[in-house]
Formats: C-alpha cells, structure tokens, sequence
C-alpha cells in the first residue's frame, strides 16, 4: 500500500493495483497528477514475448529506462520508423509525439520504467502497429544513453551518471542514475519536481520529520521544495533511478 509521508513526498511499490493491459503490456501508474503531482509521472511498463501494441505519446518528453531486460536474445524499440536493440541500464528519449513499440522475442518480459513531464493524465494514447524502414530519415544522435558508457560524476561520497538531458535532445527532463553508500545524507532540497525508482539496496525514504522503508522497485515522488534524505541502511550500495523536472544537474541541492 503506498505511504504518504509529510509535504507530499509518496511511495509505493513497483505492482500496486491493477494494471492497464494491452496485447503484450500491462502498465501500473505509480505516479502523476492523479496521486498529487504537480507536472510528473512514473510508469512501469512490462512487456510479454511479442510485438507490443504501438503508443503515441503526447505533448510531453518521455524518458524511458529499461530495467529488466534478461535472455540472449535482442529486444528493440521501435520509435516510428527506428528501431534500436534495448538492453539492461539503457535510458531512452522520446519527443513529444513519437510513436514506440517494444519487439520483445522472449522468453523473459522487458520492465522498463517510464515517466512523463508534463504528465498528461490521460490513458495510453494506442496507434496502428509501426514498420521499420530503411529510408527513413537519419538522425543526428540516437535516442538510447547506455549507463555503462556514460562517466561517473562524483558529488561528495557517491556518485551519479547522467543518461537522457539535452546531450540526446530533452531540454525539460533530465534522467540519472545514482549511487548512495551506507549512512545518512543531510537534508536538502531541490528547486524541481523529482520521481526516484530503487534500483538496488535497501533504505528508509525521510521527507521531513516522516519516514517508510524502501527497497528494490520502491517508486518514490518528491515535490518541488520537499526536504527530504534518502538513508541507505544496508552494509553496501543503495543505487536509484532519478527523473525530474525542470531539466537540471543531480548535484544541485540545498540544505534544509
């Protein structure tokens, strides 16, 4: 059952509830203007063996990041008339309007963790299916970041590593992951809005004088001027998914 701790600040785990299903996707809304936030969203998106329905999506980035993504075989995003094999730890870009479909020949699910800013708080927008074709027109970066080839940027005792920003074309939304050692931060806070996923360890959420364990696929909303800390109480690495609102840089904060 999600928690709501003092100014806002919601957690909830990754399968709460019932999903929305289509074909080979089911999708759990964690996050967005129906639980309080302001401009945010956070999706889980798992997708079956096979070709997913096609999704338009709205007037807003979406910035995906595949989370699961086990077999020797190749998934692929389609992202209109693209396509681009997909592995673990990959963050994904797609622009206002962009059609994707997930190709997943199995035999485990794709998880990818999705979020959109604006949110539009309106039920999946499913278009006819997409085809790939090799005229179409090239362009100048693709829309996938690899975690693994993108530098870690060290800020006091941890670390994090920036994947979607205006580098591959978001100029609203910047998508990170981070690295938390065991221990207690200070409080701060942020001038943005900000979803987190727990990606690995296990902790206790603060926001203010309120506290609730979290742990693996805890999917978390901060408000803009929340104070809050993210404890890892584990004996190593507590690692996050970060997406907020206005784009910006992870290392900024102030203290409570």
């Amino acid at each position: 059952m999600a928690v709501n701790l003092e100014g806002g600040c919601r957690v909830s785990a990754v399968r709460e509830g019932a999903p929305v299903e289509a074909g080979t996707l089911r999708i759990w809304h964690r996050i967005g203007r129906a639980t309080g936030a302001q401009a945010i969203s956070l999706r889980v998106l798992e997708f079956a063996p096979g070709i997913s329905p096609s999704m338009r999506n709205d007037e807003c980035d979406e910035i995906l990041y595949v989370l699961e993504r086990r077999g020797r075989q190749t998934a692929t995003i389609q992202i209109d008339r693209h396509g681009y094999d997909i592995g673990s730890d990959t963050g994904i870009y797609i622009r206002p309007n962009e059609i994707f479909a997930i190709d997943n020949p199995g035999p485990n699910s794709v998880i990818i963790i999705s979020a959109q800013c604006p949110d539009p708080d309106r039920a999946p927008l499913f278009v006819a299916p997409l085809t790939i074709s090799s005229d179409a027109p090239q362009l100048d970066r693709p829309p996938l970041v690899r975690l693994s080839d993108q530098r870690a940027q060290p800020t006091a005792d941890r670390w994090y590593r920036v994947l979607v920003d205006q580098a591959i074309g978001s100029a609203q939304v910047t998508q990170f992951v981070g690295s938390i050692p065991p221990g207690r931060a200070p409080d701060h806070f942020h001038n943005y809005e900000e979803v987190l996923f727990i990606l690995k360890g296990a902790g206790r959420m603060w926001a203010g004088e309120t506290n609730t364990p979290i742990g693996v696929g805890s999917c978390i909303y901060l408000p803009k001027g929340q104070v809050h800390c993210v404890e890892n109480t584990g004996e190593g690495e507590l690692r996050l998914l970060g997406v907020f609102y206005p784009a910006g840089s992870p290392s900024v904060r102030y203290d409570a």
